[in-house]
């Protein structure tokens, strides 16, 4: 070995010196790993312990450290160093070696039979390793050998000993495989060797399995071994015998789990479903549990309801389409529905009582489509079958999403809370695809059990009762269009006749009414029913959420019709916003609600209630510009800015949001005179300047306000045209100061909107030019330490390339300096640059014969640009960033293919570049390959991710397996 590095220190004082792999030292590391207390010293074992495994002389030590008098900790290193050098190492092994290897290996197994069991394990992981590797050529029946060898009578290990051992061996055998590097052509092979010699191994297993004398430490071995070969998709029919015993040893409590997790492998292999004579004699064995499971959930055994829930949802979401199909055992196939609807029903509440319920949920989405998948006729038999055991379905959901009370809901810990909450949340999945199968007729079922709740005076109805049927409603109007639905006008008039009580439903009736805020649009009529409610419950911290997300939905959806109401939603709101009620969040939230609101206003009233509602922020605003900047008047400044980005954000008079819609539902005609929003910057333009002033050197407020403007240009495009000089000069004086990522964004957004339009292209050619400078006098001084700002800039010239290229014709730009520096961001160990800068090289190519000063830096340092791509793809960057260093070199093909073609060939000239692991032959069929394809810009990506696996070494290793 070339490295040489120190040992461990516990074995340096007078030690070996370094790198030399003997017992002694060997052991002194392994008690340094263990018993150090010094972390550094631990890591240091570790790590030479490391390097000991796969040396030259771990085939001695190892051996040694396996001796009778070595502890445990000892002998288990050994046996995984044997490991480690047979399953990494195989072909060091001289072929003429192979038989000794594996007597010794039977040899150290039977003595360890009766030793340490981790011991014992290992090696026999080891054993497994080396007969995969000779499997089938070098070792044709080595499962048979193994069971004869470990049968015989002469060893001086009691049987049970031997068995167990064996037993050990088989189990590992298969998870071995699982885990192997084999190449897939020897994966292939030892798989159908494996397939025939299951028939050396389960007649073995069946013996143990029902010989009465079997102990119970054997027959739960023979289960977990039988699960194990399974695995390697052994036909159903083989196992059947197996299987039948492994359901008698569930009444066996000790046999339990091994049982359950044998059979449920057993069925949920794929090839399964090929036998159905062996499923459709499972069903009987499954329906036979149905007692034990009831005794279990009596007892409250969770664990024995879990397990034989398992098998039954095994057998029926793996195999539910093969049983379907078998039409004349239907009655069969829906008794073990009907005992999976009994486990989704199960007593008590997830996850406190039970934790089975969640495991049936995926079995009716299964269920569903395969009945949905058959042709008409079969489909509308099993519909008729089905289609009230999925209404039955529907009732037993929700009453498993109700609440415990409130009291038992006090006791649950934080974590059971947000384990309910998930749970409720795939209920309400459930729900939404369930709609597919039972159409309109559900939302009426559940209307009806709601009206029925709600008025009836027999008996008092629970809050829970009520909150789970609006929840089930809400599950399906989130996501299904409810406008048509003739239940939906009793359900809004139900809604406030509920006596809310409680949080919990308070919340689940704002989110009902947020969830038919479409439909609310469609029936302005019904509005006046509940915004009276939820306008209540902004005033209530509990219920932030939900009623400031539905005021939200409501101010977007209904936003013509909200006009008579618009007064006293902005009272409300902005009581509750001086208030402080909400997080800073919600109250961005809201501020975006009545952006949407008042969007739909005439331009005087929006003025008016901008007025009303931004003035206390802005005398704010005001105090705190004055101030001396610290923490505390920092977090109330980004606030403040916060709020008006989020207002200015969905305040669109113009209605730009509307226009995929139609002209014909546009009700509004856009409003003359000058933009509400533009009136309101141009007011407070002067205090947000003084506010930087302050506050230049603070990246977030600095983000804050750079926020506002991006948004309001966002929104409103071209109406924001009077703000683009003011907004330039005050870009331009801020980056002067402090170079920041996001008043580059911001330059990138009007570049983007207004660059192209000869009456702001000035000020804007200013700023771009500023803005360039000085990052470009960033990257002189060492641009390492701000890879935003350089992402950003990158950006930013991308940007001007497509919307602007006259911008590179300015003289005042150094085109030449802009060129070098994105070749030194490609070098960058930022991801995000790198990406940013690829962009940049992407728009830039194109423009070679249009835009004379790209062309000639193209031409003079073009090949700089290839050599760092190059350099990239040859091991430098990431090897997710490949797709982007492809595009430049498909660019640079199609745009200047000539200069390319001299270039590649010189670049890949040198010995040793841009990988010392290329042949001379690897380069050249490279540089062929890219300079053939101008076309398939795919294909050149799948060549250079085919390169830079060549470059580094992982071509053909399972490295490229996702890649």
């Amino acid at each position: 070995m070339e490295r040489r590095e120190e040992q461990p220190g516990a074995a340096g004082a007078g030690a070996a010196p370094a790198l030399d792999f003997t017992v002694e030292n060997v052991e002194k590391a392994l008690h340094q790993l263990y018993y150090d207390p010094n972390i550094e010293n631990k890591n240091l074992a570790q790590k030479w312990l490391m390097q000991a495994q796969v040396s030259p002389q771990a085939w001695h030590f190892s051996w040694q450290l396996l001796q009778p008098d070595k502890v445990p900790e000892i002998q288990y290193f050994g046996a995984s160093a044997l490991h480690i050098k047979i399953s990494r190492y195989w072909s060091d092994i001289p072929t003429d070696q192979y038989e000794s290897l594996k007597a010794q290996l039977f040899t150290q197994i039977t003595h360890f039979a009766s030793g340490s069991k981790i011991v014992l394990t290992r090696l026999c992981v080891a054993l497994a390793s080396l007969a995969l590797s000779m499997m089938p050529d070098a070792w044709p029946c080595a499962v048979a050998d193994m069971v004869r060898l470990f049968q015989a009578e002469d060893s001086p290990v009691d049987g049970q000993g031997r068995c167990l051992a064996l037993l050990e061996l088989l189990t590992v055998l298969p998870e071995e495989f699982q885990t192997s590097r084999l190449p897939q052509y020897r994966k292939g092979l030892v798989r159908a060797s494996l397939a025939v010699e299951c028939g050396a191994v389960f007649p073995l297993l069946e013996q143990l399995l029902q010989q009465p004398s079997s102990p119970s430490c054997v027959r739960q071995k023979v289960l977990k071994c039988f699960s194990s070969w399974v695995q390697l998709e052994v036909p159903l029919q083989d196992c059947e015998a197996l299987i039948q015993a492994a359901f008698a040893a569930l009444q066996d409590s000790e046999l339990f789990d091994s049982s359950v997790e044998a059979i449920v492998n057993a069925i949920s292999q794929p090839d399964a479903q090929r036998y159905v004579n062996t499923l459709l004699k499972l069903i009987p064995l499954v329906l036979g549990l149905q007692d034990q499971l009831r005794q279990a959930v009596q007892n409250g055994d969770m664990e024995t309801s879990h397990g034989i829930c398992r098998i039954a949802v095994a057998l029926g979401e793996n195999h539910s389409r093969a049983l379907l199909d078998q039409v004349e055992h239907w009655q069969s196939f829906l008794a073990l529905v009907n005992m999976i609807m009994f486990c989704t029903g199960i007593p008590g509440h997830y996850p406190v009582n039970e934790t089975t319920s969640s495991l049936t949920l995926t079995f009716w989405y299964t269920l569903q489509d395969d009945i949905l998948s058959f042709e008409a006729e079969k489909q509308a038999v099993y519909q008729q079958v089905y289609r009230p055991v999925y209404f039955q379905l529907v009732d037993v959901l929700l009453h498993k999403a109700q609440f415990p009370s409130d009291e038992e809901y006090g006791f649950w810990s934080s974590d059971e809370k947000e384990q309910f909450r998930i749970y409720r949340v795939d209920i309400s999945d459930t729900l939404m695809y369930v709609y597919e199968m039972l159409g309109a007729e559900l939302l009426s079922n559940l209307y009806d059990k709601l009206g029925r709740l709600l008025t009836s005076s027999e008996e008092p109805y629970s809050w829970q009762h009520t909150e789970a049927l609006l929840y089930g409603f809400q599950s399906i109007a989130e996501t299904i269009d409810v406008n048509y639905s003739d239940v939906v006008p009793g359900l809004i008039g139900l809604i406030p006749r509920i006596s809310i009580s409680n949080v919990q439903l308070a919340d689940t009736v704002m989110f009902t009414i947020g969830a038919l805020s479409e439909w609310l649009a469609d029936h302005p009529v019904m509005i006046n029913s509940v915004l009276p409610l939820v306008l209540h419950a902004l005033g209530n911290p509990e219920l932030s959420v939900s009623s400031v997300s539905t005021l939200k939905k409501i101010c977007r959806e209904c936003k013509y019709d909200l006009p008579p109401y618009a007064a006293n939603i902005v009272a409300v709101s902005q009581d509750v916003l001086m208030k402080q009620i909400h997080k800073t969040s919600q109250c961005m939230w809201l501020m975006q609600a009545l952006g949407f609101l008042l969007s739909a206003l005439q331009v005087e009233e929006i003025l008016k209630n901008l007025h009303s509602l931004i003035s206390p922020y802005i005398q704010q605003l005001e105090k705190l510009a004055e101030e001396i900047p610290n923490p505390s008047n920092k977090l109330a400044i980004v606030h403040i800015l916060g709020l008006l980005s989020n207002l200015f954000t969905t305040l669109d008079v113009s209605h730009h949001e509307d226009e995929h819609e139609g002209p014909e539902l546009r009700k509004l005609p856009v409003p003359q005179g000058p933009n509400p929003v533009v009136v309101v910057l141009q007011q407070v333009f002067q205090l947000i300047q003084k506010v930087l002033s302050k506050w230049l050197n603070d990246a977030q407020v600095v983000e804050a306000v750079c926020a506002i403007f991006e948004k309001s240009v966002k929104t409103l495009l071209d109406d924001f045209a009077p703000m683009v000089p003011q907004l330039c000069e005050m870009l331009g004086r801020m980056y002067s100061t402090i170079p920041q990522a996001s008043a580059l964004d911001l330059t990138r957004q009007l570049v983007h909107i207004f660059a192209h339009e000869p009456a702001h292209f000035p000020p804007i050619e200013a700023l771009f030019l500023l803005v360039t400078s000085i990052t470009l006098t960033l990257f002189q001084q060492g641009p390492r330490d701000h890879p935003d700002i350089v992402d950003s800039f990158m950006q930013l010239l991308a940007q001007a390339l497509k919307r602007k290229p006259d911008l590179f014709l300015c003289e005042r730009l150094d085109v030449k300096a802009v060129f070098q520096c994105a070749v030194l961001a490609l070098k960058f160990p930022e991801a995000p640059t790198v990406k940013a800068s690829c962009g940049f090289f992407t728009e830039l190519l194109p423009r070679c014969g249009e835009v004379e000063p790209v062309g000639k830096v193209v031409q003079e340092d073009g090949r700089v640009l290839l050599v760092a791509v190059l350099e990239a793809i040859g091991g430098q960057a990431s090897r997710s960033l490949m797709d982007c260093f492809a595009d430049i070199l498909f660019a640079l093909n199609k745009h200047c293919f000539s200069l390319l073609s001299m270039w590649i060939k010189e670049a890949l000239q040198p010995p040793g570049f841009p990988s010392a692991r290329l042949s001379p032959e690897q380069k050249d069929t490279f540089s062929q390959q890219i300079l053939r394809e101008r076309v398939n810009k795919r294909r050149v990506k799948e060549m250079v991710k085919e390169f830079t696996l060549l470059c580094r070494g992982l071509h053909g290793t399972d490295y490229t397996a996702d890649y």
